[in-house]
């Protein structure tokens, strides 16, 4: 077991190019931690510098005790999860999972014992004498996380191991390595996880914490649930989410001492909690943000605070349906249960339709710093 620190850790490439901007993380001890963000953001080469094989610029990386920036990396205490999967291709299924014990020089009882729990945890016993080529996609990437097992490492590392799965298999992949996780702690012997993704729904699925990450520096670093509902700043909110939230340029007007928000022609008021958090921005660029899940759409108006807009496009989900709304020059998106929708779209698109906003689920952002000011 060991906890990772990332203290002021910086990478800078030969040609001057900083990749990572001397950022602080903490990951706890048998924690599955996410990194996420879009490509270019700099997760793999962070991840890359935990495993020991990126080169650190500066700062300190730290598993448990041991500053670890000049180790090699199998003095790391670290096993890692590629991408496409790094298996040999002219071993079998056994042989592959046996070869770093191997290299370890341990007995061949040990190698057995530590094999066979691998292969049963994965449920890889009917596959350990083939080879490689004779495996689907995700066989042969439970061949490269049971390979990960077998080392006990104190550190698991994943770069993007489901990124060549079909999208059936990644969900079954996600569940497996989340089972593991679990089933890793639950039997006393659990290990520090840190898996890098692009994709915001493993992400969420996955983590116990996520960290979000935007061209070397970290955005913010929270539960899945805190991000989605609480997010602190701009990207996060526009990142994390699908479909992502509705974020609009907006204005803060005062009307007989209340704070209101002007967006898209339209005036609606904040709640209370919100006025004294807002009101320092009462003469500065905003934005506005709103999920689509609260965003409520009808054919008939609203009692109060409602907006009319034009229905110009609805995607189909199956449980939900997604409605995008003009009004003014931009879209709203709004995230509608099934048997709501189809009684709202019986009467065809581009039509006038009615929407109005959760102001109590609202967000609000410095246009300047992308700082979420409403929290």
């Amino acid at each position: 077991m060991a906890e990772v620190v990332f203290n002021k850790l910086e990478k800078v490439y030969s040609n001057g190019f900083k990749a990572v901007h001397g950022i602080d993380l903490t990951i706890k001890d048998g924690e599955f931690m996410v990194i996420v963000g879009p490509s270019g953001c700099a997760k793999s080469t962070t991840l890359r510098m935990l495993a020991g094989l990126e080169t650190i610029s500066g700062g300190e990386v730290r598993i448990g005790e041991r500053i670890v920036n000049n180790l090699v990396p199998k003095d790391r205490g670290i096993a890692m999860v590629f991408q496409n999967y790094a298996l040999y291709p002219h071993m079998t299924v056994r042989e592959n999972l046996a070869f770093g014990l191997k290299l370890a020089k341990l007995s061949k009882e040990k190698i057995e014992e530590q094999v066979n729990e691998a292969a049963k945890i994965l449920e890889l016993e009917d596959l350990m004498d083939r080879l490689p080529r004779q495996l689907s996609g995700g066989q042969a990437q439970r061949v490269a996380v049971g390979r990960a097992i077998v080392k006990k490492p104190d550190v698991f590392l994943f770069d993007e191991p489901l990124s060549n799965l079909d999208a059936k298999l990644r969900a079954s992949m996600r569940i497996r390595i989340s089972d593991l996780h679990k089933q890793l702690k639950k039997s006393g012997k659990p290990a520090t996880s840190v898996y890098v993704t692009h994709d915001q729904t493993e992400a969420m699925t996955m983590g116990d914490r996520i960290c979000v990450m935007k061209l070397g520096h970290i955005m913010q670093v929270d539960t899945p649930d805190n991000l989605y509902h609480y997010p602190k700043n701009m990207f996060v909110a526009g990142f994390i989410g699908a479909p992502e939230m509705n974020i609009k340029p907006a204005k803060l007007v005062d009307t007989n001492g209340q704070i209101a928000l002007h967006v898209g022609g339209y005036t609606l008021p904040l709640n209370a909690a919100q006025q004294d958090k807002v009101r320092s921005h009462l003469t500065q660029d905003i934005f506005f943000g709103v999920r689509p899940e609260y965003v409520s759409v009808s054919d008939t108006a609203f009692e109060d605070n409602h907006s009319v807009g034009e229905l110009v496009r609805v995607e189909n989900m199956g449980h939900e349906f997604f409605m995008y709304i003009k009004v003014d020059g931009f879209e709203i998106t709004s995230r509608i249960p099934s048997e709501e929708a189809r009684l709202i779209i019986k009467n065809g698109l581009n039509r006038q339709v009615f929407f109005k906003f959760d102001m109590d689920k609202c967000h609000i952002f410095d246009a300047k710093t992308e700082q979420n000011i409403s929290l």
